[in-house]
C-alpha cells in the first residue's frame, strides 16, 4: 500500500506485514477505549498481541502515530491515524457476487462499517435467490451487475462463488469496472495489471495453522 506523507505530498509504502497487523492494533486500541482508558504504552500493545515493542513502534510511526515517553500513546488520536491511514473514515461501498453461505456471512458482517466497507447489493444466477432480501441487502440477477456497478461508480467487487464460475464473475467485475476484487473463490484469478486482487485462501491459511500446531508439538 502507498499513502501520502501527513506533512508533504510525498507517497510513502507500507510494507504489506505491517499492513496487515495495522487492523490489529485498530481492534485492540478501540477494545481499550471501549475500556475507558485513554493512554496505552508500546509495551503492552507488544505484550498483549505478542509482539515485540520495537515492531509495534515502526508499525505505529508509518501512520504518523508517536508516542509520549512515560505515557505512552494517545489511544484516540492513534486510532484516529490508524482510519486515515487505511481508509477506514472512507466508507467505500462494493458488489458481492454468490449467496452461497459464505457469501450470506458476509452480508451479515456488520463489522465492515468499521473498517470503511459497505457492501450494497449481492448478486446470484439462482432463480430462487434473485429478488430475495438478506440482511437488509437485496439480491439482483448477476446480468444487473455492470450496470449497477457503473451507475454507483463501484470499484470494489466480492468474489464467493464456486472456483469453476470465479474467472468468469472476475472477467465480468473487470468489464464493469472494478479496480480491486477480493476473492474468496479457491481460485487464482487472471486480470489486467491495474486491477488488484486479495485472496483469501482457506486451505492456504488452514496449511499454514497445521504446519505452525506441528511445529508447535515437535518443539
Amino acid at each position: 500500500m502507498v499513502k501520502k506523507d501527513q506533512g508533504n505530498s510525498e507517497l510513502v509504502s507500507i510494507p504489506e506485514p505491517t499492513l496487515r497487523r495495522l487492523p490489529i492494533y485498530y481492534k485492540y486500541l478501540k477494545m481499550k477505549f471501549d475500556e475507558k482508558d485513554r493512554y496505552v504504552s508500546c509495551t503492552t500493545i507488544a505484550k498483549n498481541l505478542n509482539l515485540k515493542s520495537i515492531q509495534v513502534r515502526k508499525d505505529l510511526q508509518v501512520t504518523g502515530a508517536t508516542g509520549k515517553p512515560k505515557v505512552g500513546y494517545h489511544i484516540e488520536s492513534v486510532l484516529s491515524a490508524i482510519e486515515t491511514c487505511l481508509g477506514y473514515n472512507n466508507v467505500k461501498d462494493t458488489l458481492l457476487v454468490g449467496t452461497g453461505h459464505l457469501g450470506l456471512a458476509l452480508l451479515g458482517y456488520k463489522g465492515f462499517r468499521e473498517y470503511g466497507l459497505n457492501i450494497v447489493a449481492a448478486f446470484d444466477t439462482d432463480p430462487h435467490k434473485i429478488g430475495a432480501v438478506y440482511h437488509g441487502k437485496k439480491v439482483y440477477n448477476l446480468s444487473q451487475f455492470k450496470l449497477l456497478a457503473q451507475r454507483l461508480k463501484i470499484q470494489i467487487g466480492i468474489i464467493t462463488t464456486p472456483a469453476e464460475v470465479a474467472q468468469i464473475v472476475c472477467d465480468q467485475m473487470v468489464e464493469s469496472g472494478i479496480k480491486a476484487i477480493w476473492n474468496f473463490a479457491p481460485v487464482h484469478l487472471m486480470v489486467p495489471a491495474d486491477v488488484i486482487v486479495q485472496n483469501e485462501n482457506m486451505s492456504s491459511s488452514l496449511a499454514v495453522l497445521s504446519k505452525q500446531l506441528l511445529e508447535r508439538k515437535r518443539s
